[in-house]
């Protein structure tokens, strides 16, 4: 009898491991503003439908500002430009409105209240944690960019959103 315990706790146990495997780890990202000072924090985690971004960041401008994944994992100077083009491995165009669209990397907009704090959970279903062409851990990694403006969710290339004001690398 207790040989046939141990038998099935070890294979609860390698079931219970193999089960975990299959979920991909969080992921998240300090969000800087352009002199370089820590804003805000992204955390990223899968979801049934693709993966949520819970953004919490404060010290931005009140109003709708866009929000994109770009294509590269940097946030270097103040225009942010080292981000790269919103991440598009499906070569579209820019936003959910545009029939020949949405990228990847389009994300619904962020709303600022008066105090500029933003709090919001994002849906990306276009992204995965996990390996592939739609991963936002590709060699060149991938960030979270606030823009200065609303985002239209139609025009190349990034919706009218305007400069970029606030950028997180998205790390594991």
């Amino acid at each position: 009898m207790y040989y046939k315990n141990l038998i099935l706790i070890t294979a609860l146990l390698c079931a219970a491991a193999a089960f975990g495997q299959g979920t991909p780890k969080p992921a998240h990202a300090d969000i800087i503003n352009p002199q370089g000072r820590k804003i805000g924090t992204a955390k990223i985690f899968a979801a049934k439908e693709g993966v949520n971004i819970e953004v919490n960041a404060s010290q931005l401008p009140p109003r709708i500002h866009g929000v994109h994944i770009h294509n590269v994992g940097k946030c270097d100077g103040a225009d942010f430009t080292s981000a790269g083009p919103h991440l598009n491995p499906c070569t579209k165009k820019h936003g959910k409105d545009n029939p020949e669209g949405p990228r990847a990397g389009d994300l619904l907009n962020l709303e600022v209240n008066a105090g500029g704090i933003a709090k919001a959970t994002l849906l990306d279903n276009m992204v995965t944690l996990s390996e592939g062409p739609n991963s936002i851990f590709h060699d060149c990694g991938t960030a979270i960019m606030i823009h200065a403006k609303e985002d239209d969710y139609k025009a190349d290339p990034a919706g009218n959103s305007g400069p970029r004001i606030a950028c997180g690398v998205i790390q594991k």
